[in-house]
């Protein structure tokens, strides 16, 4: 099978769990034992998230003069090498020598008029208590929002068009090599008038990058991993229930917190509808069972409906 998946950055990086470069490789090893088992048996292709890592790399840019600051397209760009670096390097550790890895720098084209623009939603960067989260917004001209009990800046996340680099993976797909890209949800850009590409201010979602992918490289199957074991009704209440599987417009109308799960739910509810193919949600750990089918919420358009998982 052809697989694409999506690592969640909170799934690299746990919530309050300090950016360092020890957290994340820990946080990728326990990726790698997963994606090793599946690279074994299929082609793969790895999407990452960067919300945790571009937030710190924006948090230390601020406190630079502001002639000196990176825009967030240079520091997605940046996201995409320091985890790609890490993810090829300990799948590598895992598999035969002659199997080949590759990172790609994946710029994805975003249309300048989304209207995502005009409402920030993508949380990145560490969590705040509210009266911090205000602070930095009137100090550094951030927008903040909710996120849990506490607050994260959101920056725009414009849905993307198209995947420049698509060629290029398909190249190194037929060469069965294990591809990592789009990091970050991909190099946001667009194009001016004279048809050239430049950076946009925005962080693009991973999940729909992903799903874009699996839908232009006809995978079989997307995994959207993250750090929780499956998706869940009513999340973090005495009537939280965990969905085993669900077709992808009964879930789809489901209210799920934007810039958290609902992302994952549209993204992989739309590559199973397009595709008629199967799409997965579930944690970091249980990549190999998602794969297998035993683990995670199984999206399926021959679902019909919704089935939870048994109460014990």
């Amino acid at each position: 099978m052809r697989i694409i998946v999506a690592l969640g950055g909170n799934a690299l990086l746990k919530r309050g769990e300090r950016v360092s470069a020890a957290a994340q490789r820990s946080n990728v090893q326990i990726a790698a034992l997963q994606l090793a088992k599946v690279a074994v048996k299929h082609d793969l292709v790895i999407v990452h998230g960067n919300g945790p890592q571009v937030g710190f790399l924006a948090q230390q840019n601020s406190a630079q003069p502001e002639t000196n600051l990176f825009p967030l397209d240079v520091l997605d760009a940046e996201t995409q090498g320091m985890l790609g670096y890490l993810i090829e390097q300990e799948i590598g550790n895992l598999l035969p020598a002659e199997r080949s890895l590759a990172t790609l720098l994946t710029m994805v084209e975003v249309d300048p008029k989304d209207p995502a623009f005009a409402v920030p939603n993508k949380p990145i960067g560490p969590s705040y208590t509210k009266a911090d989260a205000f602070a930095q917004a009137r100090l550094k001209g951030w927008h903040v929002a909710p996120d849990g009990a506490n607050y994260r800046r959101v920056v725009a996340s414009p849905k993307p068009q198209r995947i420049v680099e698509i060629s290029p993976i398909r190249w190194l797909l037929e060469k069965h090599v294990i591809v990592i890209c789009a990091g970050g949800g991909g190099i946001p850009v667009a194009l001016n008038e004279e048809r050239r590409r430049y950076g946009v201010e925005a962080v693009v979602d991973k999940d729909y990058s992903a799903a874009l992918l699996a839908h232009e490289l006809e995978a079989d199957l997307l995994v959207i991993a993250t750090d929780v074991p499956a998706v869940f009704t009513n999340w973090g209440t005495s009537t939280q229930r965990a969905i085993l599987q669900a077709d992808p417009d009964t879930l789809a109308a489901f209210d799920f917190a934007a810039g958290t799960m609902e992302p994952k739910i549209q993204a992989a509810c739309e590559f199973s509808r397009t595709t008629q193919r199967r799409a997965v949600i579930g944690a970091l750990a249980d990549i190999e069972r998602m794969v297998d089918g035993t683990a995670g919420t199984l999206i399926l358009p021959q679902a019909a409906g919704i089935k939870y998982v048994a109460s014990r």
